[in-house]
């Protein structure tokens, strides 16, 4: 949410920013509610005022003047009662306007109308190269006795999947590395948030109302959140930071959930695109300082890039262009890892940072140096996603007998530095 004197005094630059994100937002109609909003609360405060004066000097009149004063007031009365409802309803609208505002995207964001026009920064790694067809990773998940997504399908559902044996060990194992990588990197505070939340949570994270459809709702009207951001963010909602606490880093895991809504016919075998999954994520708060959050920004990508690099798996790192922004973000870059079966790189990581826009929701402040209350900058970047990982570290080590080879760091926890198939 941005603050209603930025978007008067800054209606212009709050207008090129829905359109460099192609987001549909009228800004003079927010305007125009909130004008509404004003006015109303400045007639009401006058009657709240005329009619605490009539109430202190209905006593010091005449008795004729008294009756006149009494009728009056009756009648202010009335006429208040009237403009408080009407602005409840303004209210309403003036609020449902403001959660509608899109941030503004940073001056380095690309032009672009999807992921499409997306433009790549950086390449790391040298793809492997093979002398046999590689194999796709259910394929070769599926010979390894990894993965059972037929019965997958049969508890579960659409999407459904089952981890077996090594796939269930490899997964250990990335996690318990990626904490280790990860609470090596400096102040993380390691943090287990429930996915379980309530509607205010993702409202506050900007993720409601227009992510809806993507998320799962219970009997009772809470929420499955598809990130641990959502829990991790409203721990600290209506909290007063110190500024000696910041930059605030946590490194949080929870299960996620997403009904991939938008994704009809897409990814549909394999565990590309989950309904249910792991996620380890940095959420960092900082100064409201752009310059913090574009530094903290560039920080939280690179801990992600360190951490496959690490794997030895071949990346790039794009920068996602205005059409490819949520509402809330200023900023985004995603890592994307090669996948040899479909020879071309599928997304793994995103890193945003958001300004003041989800902590003015949530209400999340710090006192500055000089005492003044200001609210927090919020960032955050997926630290490991599972099982979407395993693809391409199963990919870009498998051999032409079909066995995978164990990255060196992983061997300790597997206990051994290839994946075969299992002995009938």
């Amino acid at each position: 949410m941005l603050d209603i004197k930025f978007i008067r005094e800054n209606k212009d630059l709050v207008a090129a920013g829905a359109k460099k994100k192609h987001i549909e937002f009228n800004v003079e109609e927010l305007l125009t509610a909130d004008d509404a909003r004003r006015l109303l609360q400045t007639n009401i405060e006058k009657m709240r005022a005329d009619q605490n004066k009539a109430s202190q000097n209905v006593m010091k009149v005449a008795d004729a003047e008294r009756l006149q004063l009494i009728n009056e007031m009756k009648k202010l009365k009335e006429e208040l009662a009237k403009d408080e409802e009407k602005l409840k309803d303004v209210v309403k609208s003036w609020q449902t306007l403001m959660l509608q505002v899109p941030n503004i995207p940073d001056m380095s964001v690309p032009e672009g109308v999807s992921d499409a026009d997306n433009k790549e920064v950086k390449v790391w790694g040298k793809k492997p190269n093979f002398n046999f067809k590689p194999k796709n990773h259910v394929e070769l998940m599926e010979e390894l006795d990894m993965v059972d997504l037929k019965k997958g399908s049969e508890v579960a559902g659409f999407r459904g999947y089952y981890l077996k044996n090594a796939a269930a060990k490899l997964s250990f194992a990335i996690w318990q590395l990626s904490f280790d990588f990860f609470l090596k990197r400096g102040g993380f505070e390691p943090m287990i948030v429930p996915s379980l939340v309530k509607r205010s949570a993702l409202m506050g994270t900007g993720y409601l109302p227009q992510g809806e459809e993507d998320l799962y709702k219970t009997q009772d009207g809470d929420y499955l959140a598809g990130t641990a951001e959502v829990a991790t963010m409203s721990y600290f909602a209506d909290t007063i930071l110190s500024a000696e606490e910041l930059p605030k880093k946590i490194l949080a895991f929870s299960p996620c959930f997403r009904r991939e809504a938008g994704s009809y016919g897409k990814d549909t075998k394999g565990i590309m695109r989950v309904h249910e999954f792991y996620k380890l994520e940095q959420v960092v708060l900082c100064e409201a300082s752009h310059e913090e959050s574009v530094k903290n920004h560039e920080w939280v990508n690179r801990n992600t890039e360190e951490m496959m690099e690490l794997l030895n798996i071949p990346y790039h790192t794009i920068i996602n262009c205005g059409g490819d922004l949520g509402l809330g973000q200023v900023k985004k870059y995603d890592i994307e890892l090669w996948i040899p079966s479909e020879s071309k790189y599928r997304e793994i990581s995103s890193a945003s940072y958001f300004h003041d826009f989800q902590t003015r929701r949530l209400n999340i402040k710090y006192k500055d140096k000089d005492g003044k209350l200001r609210f927090v900058h919020s960032l955050n970047s997926t630290a490991l996603p599972t099982p979407r990982i395993l693809i391409a570290l199963i990919e870009n080590n498998q051999q032409e007998d079909g066995s995978v080879k164990v990255p060196e760091v992983l061997q300790k926890f597997m206990g051994t530095d290839v994946i075969k198939k299992l002995p009938n």
